[in-house]
This record gives C-alpha cells, sequence and structure tokens, in this order.
C-alpha cells in the first residue's frame, strides 16, 4: 500500500469501477431535464436508469470470468473503453429510446470492469495490504456513488448531455495509467469454459421482470405484462437449475451453503433495493416538489459523501473487531430514521432544517452498513472463490437496485408525467420513502439474527490431513480445494 506500483494500481482501480459507481447515481439528478427535452414520461425515466442497471447485474459475473480467463487488465481496459464509447452515444442520444438503448450498453461495459477492478486488487496486493486495498476500494467506491448528485446536478445546469460526456476524459486517465502501471493477471486454474446458458438466462429472467414491473405501474395487470413475469420467474428458476448443474456455474452453488454468506447477500438486496430508490426519487423531489435547482438538489446530498469518507473506514475496523452483527443491524436502521425525516420535505422545505438532518442520518447508517457488508462477504467465502463472492454480491445489489425501482414507484402511485407534477409527485414520495424505510428496518432485523460470529476464524488455511472432509456434510475434499477452509 505505501510504494508506487501500489498507489498507482489502487488510483485505476478505484476511477475505473468509480465511473460505473459515479453513473449508477449521476443520471437520477439529470432525469427532470432529460424528461423535459426529449418528451419521456415516468417510465422512460425508469428505463433510463433501469436498462443501464439490468446489463450491468446480468453480465458483471460473466464479466469476471472472462478477466480470470483472457486477463484482468485486458478486460477491465476493455470494459472501460466500452463504457466510454456508449457514454458517447449517451450524450448524443436524439430520443429516449436511443438514450436507453446507450445505456444498456454502457451496463455491459460496467459488467466487464467492474469485476476487473476488484481482481486486479487481490492480484496485485497480497497478506494485511490486501484487506487494507479492498477496504479503500469499497469505501471509495462508496463515495463515488455518493458524490454522483453533485456532480450531476453542477453538470446538468449547462447541458444533462455533459452527464454522460465527463466519462470521456476520465476513462481516457484510466487507460493511460492502466497500461503503464498495472501489470496484467490470470486465474491459472479458472474453468476451460464460460457458463454462456446461465448468463442468458440471468439476461432474460432479469429482463423479462423488469419490463413486467415496470408495465404495471404504468398499465396495471395486462395479459402480456403478466406473461412477462412468468417468464423472468421460470427463467430465473431455470438458472439455478443450470447453475447447480454446470462444470463451470457463474455462482458456485457452494457459496450459499454459507449461512454468513447467504445473509449478508439478503441484507444486500434490501439494502441496495432501498437506495435505488431513495436516489432515483430524492433528487425529483428536491426539484420538482421543493422547488432545488439541479446543482441544489444534488449539492444537498453532499454530507452522505463525506460522512462515509470520514467514517466507512472506522467502521470496517469497528467491525473487524466485535464482528458485523452490531455495525450491520444498527448502520440500516439510522438510515431508515434518515428517510422517514424525509418526509417532511414538500414546497417549503429548508435545505438546513429539514434535509440537513436527515441526510446525516442517513449517510451515518450507510457508513456503518457499507464497509463491514462487504468484508462479510469476502470473509465468508474461501479464497479461491473471493472473486466469485464479490461478484455475486455485486450482482445482487445491482439486481435489488433494478428491481426496486421497477416495482416502487408504481406501488407508490408514481407514473405517467407524475415527475412534473408537484402534489402527484409529493404523495407518491411518501409512500416509496416508507416503503424503502421498511426495507432497511427488515434488512436490519435479518442482520441481527443471522449475523453471528463464526465458531471458528474465517479463512483459516488448512492442510488436507487436518480437514479431509467438510465439517457440514458436505462432499469430499480434494487437494486442490484446501487453500482455504
Amino acid at each position: 500500500m505505501g510504494t508506487a506500483p501500489g498507489r498507482w494500481v489502487l488510483f485505476t482501480t478505484v476511477l475505473g469501477s468509480g465511473l460505473v459507481m459515479i453513473d449508477g447515481t449521476v443520471v437520477n439528478v439529470a432525469l427532470e431535464r432529460i424528461g423535459a427535452e426529449l418528451g419521456a414520461g415516468f417510465t422512460g425515466l425508469q428505463w433510463t436508469v433501469n436498462a443501464y442497471t439490468l446489463t450491468l447485474a446480468s453480465l458483471i459475473l460473466l464479466g469476471g470470468s472472462l478477466g480470470d480467463r483472457f486477463g484482468r487488465r485486458r478486460v477491465f481496459l476493455f470494459g472501460v473503453v466500452w463504457f466510454a464509447l456508449a457514454s458517447l452515444l449517451c450524450g448524443l442520444a436524439p430520443d429516449v429510446g436511443t438514450l436507453v438503448a446507450a445505456r444498456a450498453l454502457q451496463g455491459v461495459g460496467g459488467a466487464l470492469l467492474t469485476p476487473g477492478s476488484l481482481a486486479l486488487i487481490s492480484a496485485s496486493f497480497h497478506g494485511p495490504d490486501r484487506a487494507a486495498a479492498v477496504g479503500a476500494w469499497s469505501g471509495l467506491g462508496g463515495i463515488a456513488g455518493a458524490i454522483g448528485p453533485f456532480l450531476g446536478g453542477w453538470l446538468v445546469e449547462w447541458s444533462w448531455r455533459l452527464v454522460f460526456l465527463i466519462n470521456l476524459p476520465l476513462a481516457a486517465v484510466v487507460v493511460a495509467v492502466a497500461l503503464k502501471h498495472v501489470p496484467e493477471s490470470r486465474d491459472p486454474d479458472s474453468a476451460p469454459g464460460l457458463d454462456i446458458s446461465g448468463t442468458v438466462l440471468a439476461v432474460a429472467g432479469l429482463g423479462s421482470l423488469t419490463w413486467g414491473l415496470t408495465g404495471l405501474g404504468e398499465s396495471g395487470p395486462t395479459p402480456p405484462l403478466v406473461t412477462g413475469l412468468v417468464v423472468g420467474v421460470l427463467a430465473l428458476a431455470a438458472f439455478v437449475v443450470v447453475e447447480r448443474r454446470s462444470p463451470h456455474p457463474l455462482v458456485p452453488p457452494s457459496l450459499f451453503a454459507d449461512r454468513v454468506f447467504s445473509a449478508a447477500n439478503a441484507v444486500t438486496l434490501l439494502l441496495y433495493g432501498a437506495l435505488g430508490v431513495v436516489f432515483l426519487l430524492l433528487v425529483l423531489q428536491l426539484q420538482t416538489v421543493a422547488g432545488f435547482s439541479p446543482l441544489a438538489a444534488g449539492t444537498a446530498l453532499l454530507p452522505v459523501t463525506a460522512i462515509m469518507l470520514l467514517f466507512s473506514a472506522r467502521a470496517g475496523a469497528l467491525a473487524g473487531r466485535i464482528g458485523p452483527r452490531i455495525p450491520m443491524t444498527v448502520g440500516p436502521l439510522v438510515s431508515a430514521a434518515g428517510l422517514l425525516l424525509l418526509l417532511s420535505v414538500d414546497a417549503t422545505t429548508s435545505w438546513l432544517t429539514d434535509v440537513l438532518p436527515a441526510v446525516v442520518l442517513f449517510g451515518a447508517g450507510l457508513a456503518l452498513t457499507v464497509a463491514p457488508l462487504t468484508a462479510t462477504v469476502l470473509d465468508a467465502a474461501p479464497d479461491r472463490y473471493a472473486g466469485a463472492a464479490s461478484g455475486v454480491n455485486n450482482a445482487v445489489a445491482r439486481a435489488a437496485g433494478l428491481l426496486a425501482v421497477a416495482v416502487i414507484p408504481g406501488l407508490a402511485g408514481i407514473a405517467g408525467a407524475d415527475y412534473a407534477d408537484p402534489a402527484a409527485f409529493d404523495a407518491g414520495f411518501r409512500a416509496a420513502m416508507m416503503i424503502a424505510a421498511g426495507l432497511l428496518v427488515a434488512a436490519a432485523v435479518l442482520a441481527a439474527l443471522l449475523l453471528r460470529r463464526p465458531d471458528r476464524p474465517a479463512g483459516r488455511r488448512v492442510k488436507v490431513e487436518e480437514c479431509a472432509h467438510c465439517g457440514v456434510t458436505g462432499p469430499q475434499l480434494h487437494p486442490a480445494d484446501t487453500r482455504s477452509a
């Protein structure tokens, strides 16, 4: 961590993955201007967000497998260039349909570069330095996502198209530094094939569900939408079957045999579902109902950035001492309290007395939760599955935001041109914040009940002679599988 090569690797991976994190939130500030200029309804705005998240969530596991097999730096750089070109298409889009298609292409690039960034860190750092680098990557990535609304607000004051075009010079920096300073690495033990059938089923399942759930909020349960929902459920069920039988699955089924890993991903699903809704609707509420400018709406979320910058690492260290259960129980509850305070946002809202206390509580809860959550997921997986575990958790987080943005606005009664109608949007916003707060409370309950310290330290290395059989009615261990227990 203290060497020049280490700093270059960390800088490149954080900036590269930061492009994806920022684009996941920066666009939300621009949605009101995009809708007005391109004549889009709320469903079009939902798809501007969801097209990106859909391809990102569906393909991120395949992106990790491609990096292990063909070279992590190579796939990472390919993803950065792809992301930049798709950003250019977004910035030049003449209508909302073209924008949605370009956003889907952006997500493909993000799916290639995001898993590669963490894999490059794992391959470049060792021992305590690897843990420190992962912590820095996680914390700074969270900050990148939180700073997105402020950056977006500043750029939208000029043009919403700059929200996408700003990615081009940043991507150029990433490519230049990576080519010069980041070493190539591969996984010599990676599977000889790729799980194409699993990938196709994941795309079909998430895509059909998203289409069906988004349409329900606009037009109700029509036969085509119900059919789409059924197809989505069946495709995801088939995905589970394929993963259990595949010789090289995207999601190793043995990961979910660990109770802590399963519980941490369930918490991720609830937490990031709430986050997806908050970052979509809050900036619209501040602009449509409270009358904030795009810059003021983005700036209103800056306390979240500052709090995560100051306290994420400390929260991770605390979880290392006392375990993740308490931080991951208290954190979502604190964030839920912040969302309840946001119910007071209306046409008379003051940033200092109404918005600031709410976002401070919300940010404090995130700071308590995010770093311990990432560490828990990685600690629960054997070393040989560290990349897969990170990819699964990332995919769960993206899918959670995708499905929440598809379904919760409809449940809250937001549709059509409501985003331009203060009275209609205000009522929907309040209902959506209550639903999001409920998701956070459910995440806290799951963490309290299921995240307990293991009986032995995670990742303890053993020899074959010491442990020839899994301790919980598992299959016989192969010598190559005993790098960690």
